[in-house]
């Protein structure tokens, strides 16, 4: 368990082959509610693997738990060697090899932090090339509902040019680091300077975020095409 209720999964795919996918992409899992009708949830890929070195081998993602939700059902009922069937990777929400900003803007609620995770190992490689700056500006409410946050607090730790700011909505740690912050997300652009020369940005999670922030980087001057989003709608 990564949180109260959200679960961290690995699976292998069942012919032993492995997944080839971008960082960012998503993979579909389907079921059937329990009148026989199907059904799909989509689940962003959580991975950290070097893609340079090959498609990885697990697929692992993260799963929120909803009240009365058959996904959650699904999920919270598997052990070790269960099944599911899923198909993929979809999704546009990549890293661009194209790209030659000289920042990275990443912003997530929730499991919307979960693509970012997997975008690691491809962040260090443009740092180490490219120079580039990344900030990664992450919503929770409580320090026991912030996902991941060991990892991107070590790479952090490992890479002056990658910061990593959670905002706590709720509830601050007992022995907050110096990026810590209390508020939500959106509170905090300003700070950073979006700057429409040399950023791009990413915005995953709530839909009320991803709006509210989509609507101050163009404020800033950022052209929509250098605001990339993806939108996590719970659904029962």
């Amino acid at each position: 368990m990564l949180a109260p209720t959200v679960g961290h999964y690995v699976f292998l795919r069942d012919d032993g082959e492995p997944l080839d996918y971008i960082p960012g992409q998503f993979i579909q899992v389907h079921f059937q509610y329990a009148d026989g009708t199907a059904t799909k949830r989509s689940y962003s890929l959580a991975n950290i693997h070097d893609h340079a070195l090959g498609p990885g081998e697990t697929v692992e993602i993260a799963v929120s738990y909803v009240t009365g939700g058959a996904a959650t059902a699904l999920f919270e009922g598997m052990g070790d060697g269960d099944l599911v069937q899923a198909s993929g990777p979809f999704g546009r929400f990549c890293l661009n090899p194209a790209d030659s900003n000289r920042r990275y803007l990443l912003i997530a609620t929730g499991t919307g932090v979960t693509p970012y995770r997997a975008m690691l190992p491809q962040l260090e490689a443009l740092i180490r090339e490219r120079g580039i700056e990344v900030v990664l500006l992450y919503g929770a409410r409580s320090p026991v509902e912030l996902l991941y946050g060991d990892d991107f607090r070590a790479f952090a730790d490992r890479h002056p040019n990658f910061r990593f700011v959670p905002c706590f909505s709720r509830e601050l740690p007992e022995h907050p680091h110096a990026d810590v912050r209390q508020g939500y997300v959106q509170q905090f652009l300003e700070e950073f300077a979006p700057n429409a020369e040399g950023d791009i940005a990413y915005l995953c999670g709530n839909p009320n975020m991803v709006d509210t922030c989509f609507e101050a980087l163009k404020g800033y001057g950022l052209p929509v095409p250098q605001i990339r989003r993806e939108k996590y709608v719970s659904s029962k």
